[in-house]
């Protein structure tokens, strides 16, 4: 049955029972659903007229864009890119032109005959240099363009050009709406007219008036007239978009500030387009510049290097440590910190050719534990004798080396902790002054040789210079070994040739010894410790074989025993 009820209404109606049903649930359910709204969102957007549609989009579309960008920075930064990129290029290229033309203009206008008028123009104005190139190259600029309340002729909106000297602009917007006030009262006027210029010297101010607002540009130099249809796109454009917030004005400026960009547009400037010709006074100037900038710059830059080196010497020195170096006013400054052992700076300053007034300096007082530094302080206070040097390695140990005198190195041992930085003391490789004179003095006699005539007790001529000087040197050597708490003792040997017996040269040769003995002990020396011995020829000089014989062989010898005193 219920088939052919299905069956006789789709006779009667034409209608399959699917779309039937979707008719039925959309009169039970009349709200618009998702997939409706998705079809119908497009065709609206397009049709709508006015801009109630995209105020009321504006919201929604800057949340999601606010929520998108806390969500992921990347996502933005990566759909805006080609498109921030190429302005970004298109910015810079545009403002390194400018400059460079700005530059090009400043120093064309300043090395030709005008340019002298200028900067005398410039003196007795009071203007900058650069004020007055840009009056005298300028064809006309908008220094400043307000936007004025109609109604109550309350500012809105102030834009300035770069470089421009403003005044308070809420005064100016005020006096704007004053004179304009005045001419409507003060003369015949129709209701619908409005005042379109002011001419005050230099400066002319175009207004242009709108339903709601009025747009004023204070214009240095000659206009054109074109001019004034960037104005009045400026304002119609202002008046479309702050429609609603011109009419309910009630004091509050805020919602103006988004057409700043719109003012900016109006803010035009054009100038004179720079002469090809060049002067040859410039051309003179020019080189004569050129050439003294480069000699100044020489000096400057040999200086600077003088001073560089300076300071990199400087700071490289032990116990100086350089916290500041600065120029100010063609002078050198420099401070920091300096130990009292460290090498005096104004030295330094000597080698590089600078003098006390060229280089102001301040030092502080401080104590350097740097090796060098620590090796000067030992040398001074423990007043170390040219002979010693000192070495400190990284553990602070204080080595001393060379010869010193018995008693200074007896001190050094007992005050070497009184210096600062040092932990350590030693001096095994510091050899006693006074030992090393003994040894000296012990050579000196060893090397002694007295010669005799042949087969006789009697020296050779000239022999009794070098008796003399044993007597010297065997004096030193005993003073210096009692210092030093030693004996000493002295083997003088007689000697002979072979040329008589055995016996008679043993004899000879005591002989000998026993004479050097006797004068020794005549002289005041002590000769207790010493003993005279005969060799005969059993020890002949170490000397050619033909020599033996000579009269080398028939001398007297001497050795020299030291031993430390029994305590």
């Amino acid at each position: 049955m219920t088939n052919e009820l299905n069956e006789l209404r789709t006779l009667l109606f034409g209608v399959e029972p699917q779309k039937l049903e979707k008719i039925y649930e959309r009169l039970d359910n009349p709200q618009i659903t998702a997939e409706d709204l998705s079809r119908l969102l497009p065709e609206a957007t397009q049709r709508a007229e006015d801009k109630e549609l995209s105020d009321a989009l504006v919201p929604t579309v800057e949340q999601a864009i606010q929520a998108s960008v806390q969500k992921d920075q990347d996502i933005l930064a990566t759909a805006i890119f080609p498109i921030v990129g190429p302005a970004t290029r298109k910015a810079a290229i545009a403002a390194v032109q400018e400059m460079i033309q700005s530059l090009d203009n400043t120093l064309e206008s300043g090395l030709s005959p005008k340019s002298l008028k200028w900067r005398m123009e410039a003196l007795v104005t009071g203007k900058t240099f650069a004020q007055i190139v840009l009056l005298r190259t300028l064809v006309y600029q908008v220094e400043q363009v307000f936007l004025i309340h109609k109604k109550n002729g309350l500012l809105l909106q102030h834009g300035v050009a770069p470089q421009v000297t403003v005044q308070d602009p809420d005064l100016v917007s005020a006096m704007l709406t004053a004179i304009q006030d005045f001419v409507k009262d003060s003369f015949n006027t129709q209701k619908e007219d409005t005042l379109h210029s002011l001419y005050y010297g230099e400066l002319t101010i175009w207004i242009e008036e709108g339903p709601q607002a009025v747009l004023a540009g204070i214009i240095r130099g000659n206009a054109p007239r074109e001019l004034r249809l960037v104005f009045q796109d400026a304002i119609e454009k202002i008046h479309h978009k702050f429609n609603r917030e011109l009419i309910a004005f009630n004091g509050d400026t805020e919602p103006f500030a988004d057409s700043m960009p719109f003012l900016q547009s109006c803010l035009i400037s054009q100038y004179k387009e720079r002469d090809k010709k060049t002067s040859p006074y410039a051309l003179t100037l020019l080189g004569t510049m050129g050439l003294s900038i480069a000699i100044w710059g020489f000096f400057a830059i040999r200086t600077q290097m003088r001073w560089n080196a300076f300071l990199e010497n400087l700071d490289t020195q032990p116990g100086i440590v350089v916290i500041k170096a600065e120029t100010r006013s063609g002078k050198y400054f420099i401070s920091g910190m300096r130990d009292s052992s460290a090498v005096e700076p104004n030295v330094l300053m000597k080698q590089f050719n600078f003098t006390s007034k060229e280089v102001m300096s301040r030092w502080e007082r401080y104590l350097s534990f740097e090796p060098p530094i620590i090796e000067k302080r030992a040398a001074k206070l423990l007043k170390a004798p040219t002979t010693v040097s000192f070495q400190v390695d990284e553990n602070g140990t204080l080595n001393a080396s060379g010869s010193a005198p018995h008693r200074w190195i007896l001190d050094a041992r007992k005050i070497w902790h009184l210096v600062p930085g040092v932990t350590q003391y030693h001096d095994r490789n510091l050899m006693v002054f006074e030992l090393s004179q003994l040894e000296m003095y012990k050579k000196q006699i060893e090397g002694k040789n007295l010669l005799f005539v042949e087969g006789t007790t009697e020296l050779l001529s000239g022999e009794e210079k070098k008796l003399q000087e044993l007597v010297i040197d065997i004096q030193k050597l005993s003073v210096t070994a009692q210092y030093l708490g030693k004996n000493i003792s002295i083997q003088i040997a007689g000697h002979t040739d072979s040329s008589g017996s055995e016996q008679r040269n043993m004899i000879l040769s005591q002989s000998r010894a026993s004479i050097i003995l006797n004068y020794l002990s005549a002289r005041g020396i002590n000769t207790s410790h010493f003993n005279a011995m005969g060799v005969g020829d059993r020890e002949p000089p170490n000397m050619k074989s033909k020599e033996k014989n000579g009269k080398y062989s028939r001398r007297v010898s001497f050795k020299v025993f030291l031993s430390d005193t029994e305590r």
